[in-house]
C-alpha cells in the first residue's frame, strides 16, 4: 500500500508532457495513419493525392501526376490553383507553412472552398511532413513559383525529434504561367522500419481507381525505378466513370447485357451515382464510395441502395406478373446474384465508423439515396427498350430464390449437426481439450499423411486439425446449395461453428487462428485459393477481423557435422545459412508429409518459432479482381496472372495484401 500512495504522491503536473507542433504525430502515427506498415506507408501517399483529387473535385483541376523516384521519394502534382503563399493575418505565417506544419489547418472545414472532399480534413498534409525525412511544396500561383522545404532532424541536446521544420523560409523562384501545386516527399525509414518503399502495383491500382470515380480525370502515373517501360508511364482517363469501371470489373466475367445501367441523381446536399451490370456469376461484387474514400465496410448509403434496389425491382415483378399477389416478395439478396455495382455518394460532412473507419454512419444519407435510386431505378424498368433486360433481371431473381431456399435447407442441417456436440466429425477433426475460442486454433492441412503428423506433434490443449481428404470444390463457379454438398467444406462450417452467408455468426466461433497448412507447391497454392475463395465469397468476416492465416513451412533443411541443423524458409534464406561454409548437406521438402511430427512442431506448429502471414481485407476492388482472375471461368487471363506474378514457394496471389506475423 505504501509503494502505491508513493506513486500517487509523485504523479504531480510536472509529470505530465506536453507535445508541441507535429511531435505528437511521431510519437504515435498510429493515430494518424492506422499503421507504420505498408498500408500506413502508402496512406501518406493517398493523403497528397486526394488534395489533388479534391482540387479536381472543386472544379480547379483537370490533371494529377504521382511519382516515384528511385530514392524513396515520391511527388504529386496537380493543376488546381497552388497553395496560398501570402501571410495568415493572425499567425503571420506564409499559407504553406501553416498548411505543412500546423495540424487541424487548411481549408476544407467550411464549403467556400472545398463543398465535397477526403483526406483527414486539414489534418493530412501535416501528418505527411511529420513523418517524413524531407518534403519540398512548390506553389506555381498568381504567375509566380514559390517553394518552401521542410525537414525532420535530431536534436542531440533536446534529445528528441523536431519534425517537419521549415529551412530557409518562403522562395520565390520567379515568374511562371504554370499552375497548381507540388509536393514532393521521402518516407522517414526510422517510422516505416517494415517498409519504406512504395508498391508501383498499389499505387497504379488507386490512380486508375481514382480515374475512374472522377469521370474525365487525367491521372498520370510515372514510375523512375520500374524497368520495364509499360510499367514506367502509365495514363488513366475515362469518360465514362463508374460505367466504365464497372465494365472493368467484369471484363474477366460473363455479363448479362453490354452497357452498365447508370443511376444518377442529388437531393438537398447529397450527389448518388450508380453503375449496375449482371454476369452469370453466383455472387453479388458491390463496391462503394464516399468522396471518393472506399467503404468497404458499407454503411448507410448502402443500405438506402439496397432497398431501393428490392422495393423498385419487386413492384415490377408484380406488375409484369412474374410475382402473383399471393407470393412473399423476394428478397434483396436475389435480385443481387451475379451483380456487378459500383455505388458513389458525395456528402459534405461524412461520418465514418467500424472497425478500419470504413462505414458511412450519416443517417441523412439512406433516405436520400433510396429516393434517388427508386426514381431513376423505375424510369430505367417502365422505359420499354429496356424490357427484355428487366424481364432477365426478375427470372434470375427468381431462380436465385429456388437455390437461396434449397440452400437454407442445407444450413439448417449444419446448424443441427453443430448442435450435436458430441458427433460431429467424429474421426476427422481431431478438436483440442481448451473451451476458450480466443486461445484456440485450428490448422486445415493437406493430406492424411501431413494431417497424422500433425495431430501427433501439436499441442492438444489449444491446437485442433481438420485434414482434407480430397480438394473442395472452387467456390467461385459454384451455387451455394452445390458448396454445401461439398463434404469438405461441409465439415469445414461444422468445425468453425460459424454457419455461412447470411447466417454466419462471428460470436459462435470457435477458434481464433483458423491457420491454413499446405504444400509449398502447385496443389497446396491451389488448395490455398480455393479455401480463401471459400472464406472471402461465405466467411468473408472471419478475415476481415483477422482470424484466417497461412502456416508458412520450411522449405529447406539444413544440416552440417556435429548434428547441427537449420531451416531456412526461402531461398534467400538459404543462401544465407550456407554462404561461406562447408560439409553441409540440404534437404529439399517437397512437402509436409516429409516432416516428421517433432520437425512440424518446431517448425511450424510452436508459436515460439512458427512464421504465419495474416490474411487481410485492404482493397475489395483488387481483392475482387484477383479472385476473378485466378478462380474464375476464363482461362486466358488466369494464364497470363501467373505467369507474371506466380512464385510457389512465397504467399500466393491472395496473400499479397498479408502482413507476416510472428505469433
Amino acid at each position: 500500500m505504501s509503494q502505491i500512495k508513493n506513486q500517487l504522491n509523485s504523479y504531480n503536473a510536472d509529470k505530465l508532457q506536453v507535445l508541441e507542433g507535429l511531435e505528437a504525430v511521431r510519437m504515435r502515427p498510429g493515430m494518424y495513419i492506422g499503421t507504420t506498415s505498408s498500408r500506413g506507408l502508402h496512406h501518406l501517399l493517398w493523403e497528397i493525392v486526394d488534395n489533388g483529387i479534391d482540387e479536381a473535385l472543386a472544379g480547379y483541376a483537370t490533371e494529377v501526376q504521382v511519382t516515384l523516384y528511385k530514392d524513396g521519394s515520391a511527388s504529386v502534382w496537380d493543376n488546381g490553383r497552388g497553395v496560398p503563399v501570402d501571410e495568415h493575418p493572425q499567425l503571420h505565417i506564409s499559407g504553406i507553412e501553416l498548411i505543412y506544419t500546423r495540424l487541424h489547418a487548411g481549408g476544407k472545414f467550411g464549403d467556400e472552398n472545398y463543398a465535397y472532399s477526403g483526406g483527414l480534413h486539414g489534418v493530412g498534409a501535416s501528418v505527411v511532413n511529420a513523418l517524413s525525412k524531407w518534403m519540398v511544396v512548390d506553389s506555381f500561383r498568381d504567375w509566380t513559383h514559390c517553394q518552401m522545404r521542410f525537414e525532420t532532424t535530431w536534436d542531440e541536446k533536446e534529445k528528441k525529434w523536431r519534425a517537419g521544420k521549415p529551412v530557409g523560409g518562403l522562395q520565390r523562384l520567379g515568374n511562371t504561367r504554370k499552375r497548381g501545386t507540388l509536393v514532393r516527399f521521402l518516407p522517414d525509414d526510422t517510422i516505416f522500419t517494415e517498409d519504406h518503399r512504395f508498391n508501383s502495383e498499389t499505387v497504379s491500382h488507386r490512380l486508375r481507381e481514382l480515374a475512374y470515380l472522377n469521370k474525365g480525370l487525367k491521372i498520370v502515373f510515372e514510375d523512375e525505378r520500374a524497368k520495364d517501360e509499360d510499367k514506367r508511364h502509365m495514363e488513366f482517363c475515362y469518360a465514362g466513370g463508374i460505367g466504365d469501371y464497372v465494365k472493368y470489373l467484369n471484363q474477366n466475367k460473363n455479363p448479362l447485357h453490354d452497357d452498365p445501367i447508370l443511376l444518377e441523381g442529388k437531393k438537398d446536399d447529397i450527389i448518388c451515382s450508380v453503375a449496375i451490370q449482371y454476369t452469370d456469376a453466383y455472387t453479388e461484387s458491390v463496391f462503394s464510395y464516399v468522396n471518393n474514400i472506399p467503404t468497404g465496410e458499407g454503411g448507410t448509403h448502402e443500405v438506402g441502395f439496397f432497398s431501393a434496389m428490392t422495393k423498385a425491382l419487386n413492384d415490377y415483378a408484380r406488375k409484369i406478373g412474374a410475382l402473383k399477389d399471393k407470393d412473399a416478395p423476394l428478397d434483396g439478396r436475389d435480385f443481387r446474384e451475379g451483380l456487378t455495382a459500383v455505388l458513389t455518394v458525395m456528402v459534405k460532412n461524412p461520418q465514418f465508423e467500424g472497425q478500419t473507419k470504413g462505414r458511412l454512419g450519416n443517417s441523412e444519407v439512406r433516405p436520400a439515396v433510396e429516393k434517388i435510386i427508386t426514381d431513376r431505378l423505375a424510369e430505367f424498368l417502365e422505359n420499354l427498350k429496356n424490357g427484355d433486360l428487366a424481364q432477365k433481371i426478375v427470372e434470375k431473381a427468381i431462380k436465385a430464390a429456388k437455390v437461396r431456399e434449397a440452400a437454407r435447407k442445407a444450413k439448417e442441417m449444419i446448424r443441427r449437426r453443430n448442435s450435436l456436440e458430441a458427433t460431429p466429425l467424429v474421426g476427422k477433426l481431431s478438436a483440442c481439450t481448451g473451451r476458450k475460442a480466443v486461445e484456440n486454433e485450428l490448422f486445415i492441412v493437406e493430406g492424411d499423411s501431413a494431417g497424422g503428423s500433425a495431430k501427433q506433434g501439436r499441442d492438444r490443449h489449444f491446437q485442433a486439425i481438420l485434414p482434407l481428404r480430397g480438394k473442395p470444390l472452387n467456390a467461385e463457379k459454384k451455387r451455394l446449395d452445390q458448396v454445401l454438398d461439398n463434404e469438405e467444406f461441409r465439415s469445414l462450417i461444422t468445425a468453425l461453428g460459424t454457419n455461412i452467408d447470411e447466417d454466419f455468426d462471428i460470436s459462435s466461433l470457435k477458434y481464433h487462428k483458423v491457420i491454413i497448412l499446405s504444400d509449398a507447391d502447385q496443389d497446396g497454392a491451389h488448395i490455398r485459393a480455393i479455401l480463401l475463395t471459400f472464406f472471402y465469397r461465405y466467411m468473408r468476416e472471419l478475415i476481415a477481423q483477422g482470424h484466417v492465416y497461412i502456416g508458412m513451412p520450411p522449405l529447406y533443411l539444413v544440416k552440417r557435422p556435429g548434428g547441427v541443423q537449420e531451416y531456412a524458409y526461402d531461398d534467400k534464406a538459404l543462401r544465407k545459412l550456407t554462404e561461406g561454409k562447408k560439409n553441409y548437406t540440404i534437404q529439399r521438402y517437397k512437402g509436409l508429409g516429409e516432416m516428421n511430427p517433432e520437425q512440424l512442431w518446431e517448425t511450424t506448429m510452436d508459436p515460439a518459432n512458427r512464421r504465419l502471414m495474416r490474411v487481410t481485407l485492404e482493397d475489395a476492388a483488387r481483392e475482387e479482381e484477383i479472385i476473378t482472375v485466378l478462380m474464375g471461368d476464363k482461362v486466358e487471363p488466369r494464364r497470363e496472372y501467373i505467369i507474371s506474378h506466380a512464385e510457389f514457394n512465397k504467399a500466393d496471389t491472395f496473400e499479397q495484401h498479408a502482413q507476416i506475423s510472428n505469433s
